[in-house]
């Protein structure tokens, strides 16, 4: 039976084409997504039906390892039930590990990232001299200007691991089965004209009464990384929304990128279009 994973930036309409091939294929929904796997956040993290959607509290440490085998689960099982396993998108890391069988590094030393940061902070030029000193091949593939990746080096340097091998790994073709890869790529006005809609209706829903009751109760460091967190729980309505809007699209812009090295990816517009690409495999 036929994977398909479906990948693009967000609001480009990945839950509803996910729905009409469910439809179409008697499809399992398996969502890919790092802050959708919070229950608590539904409004904030656009959180559609799907497995894996809302599984762990908000106080939990999430993590791409612990995230991998159950995605594999789910996707086997539904093979196993003769349902079609559609895996459905927006976080680049956990799409990948879904549908392949990545080597994932060692989990950093507690507190190693903050430490890199400020130590980057602190001196950009003196952090990357560091990386070219503990893993000179990383240091090779990484600007010295990018203070992500240069303090994500470091992290994995000091791990024991290595960016580079991960990176060879990530963009790789291997597939745990046979898969589709589908993105969606609207244009970029009407993405933009999309996540204001979609930003203004999440505060007609009630988001800030919803991050209120989250911000009650503990809340772990991946949880808080949810877009729009601090602005819903800090800022004047008009104001978040603005921030809010801002963000999203920077963060559309990232995906749209990760989107465009994914191996195989064919870009689609309708249910037809994945539906004829499946049938191709068969």
């Amino acid at each position: 039976m036929t994977v398909i994973g479906i990948f693009g930036p967000t609001a480009s309409g990945k839950s509803a084409l996910a729905q009409g091939i469910a439809a179409a294929l008697e499809g399992e929904l398996i969502s890919a997504d790092a802050m959708q796997v919070y229950e608590g956040l539904p409004i904030l993290t656009n959180q559609s039906p799907a497995l894996l959607v809302g599984i762990w509290p908000l106080d939990k440490e999430a993590s791409v390892g612990e995230y991998a085998p159950l995605a594999h689960l789910v996707i086997d099982g539904a093979i196993e039930s003769g349902r079609t396993p559609i895996v459905v998108g927006g976080t680049g890391l956990y799409f990948r590990a879904a549908l392949g069988e990545l080597t994932l590094p060692p989990a950093p030393a507690v507190g190693a990232r903050a430490r890199w940061t400020a130590a980057y902070d602190a001196d950009p030029a003196a952090a990357y001299e560091e990386l070219a000193r503990r893993d000179p091949v990383a240091a090779a593939a990484v600007h010295a200007n990018d203070r992500r990746r240069v303090v994500r080096a470091l992290e994995l340097a000091e791990a024991g691991a290595s960016l580079v091998p991960v990176a060879d790994e990530l963009w790789g073709e291997h597939t745990r089965h046979p898969t589709v890869i589908v993105g969606l790529d609207p244009p970029k006005e009407e993405l933009e004209r999309r996540i204001v809609e979609r930003t203004h209706a999440m505060f007609a829903a009630g988001v800030q009464e919803e991050v209120r009751a989250a911000l009650a109760r503990p809340i772990s460091q991946t949880a808080r990384k949810t877009l729009g967190l601090d602005e819903v729980a800090t800022l004047p309505r008009e104001q978040a929304v603005e921030s809010i809007v801002v963000r999203t699209r920077r963060y559309a812009a990232y995906q749209r990128k990760w989107m465009r090295r994914i191996p195989g990816l064919v870009i689609v517009e309708t249910v037809d279009d994945v539906l004829a690409l499946v049938r191709a495999r068969e």
